[in-house]
């Protein structure tokens, strides 16, 4: 669901900024790409949870399809 995919991407990022050794806390922008708007309390329950001070800008957008049929798809911009 929206909610486990949303969880995933968010894990994923951290990832790989931790990898860069960036951390959510540097991410200064998000775009967020829905299959469905209606969705979007849901995500952002889920997203809230992972950006707990200081939150990015986000632009959020309702897409007609999203690759291998995902749900969401999120892209982050972090600067040190």
């Amino acid at each position: 669901g929206i909610e486990a995919q949303t969880r995933r991407a968010l894990e994923n990022i951290s990832a790989i900024l931790a990898e860069a050794g960036y951390a959510l806390s540097d991410v200064v922008k998000t775009t967020v790409l829905l299959q469905d708007i209606g969705d979007f309390a849901a995500m952002n329950a889920v997203y809230a949870g992972f950006f707990t001070s200081g939150m990015p800008a986000r632009v959020c957008y309702q897409v007609a399809a999203l690759p291998m049929g995902a749900l969401v798809e999120i892209d982050a911009v972090a600067v040190k």
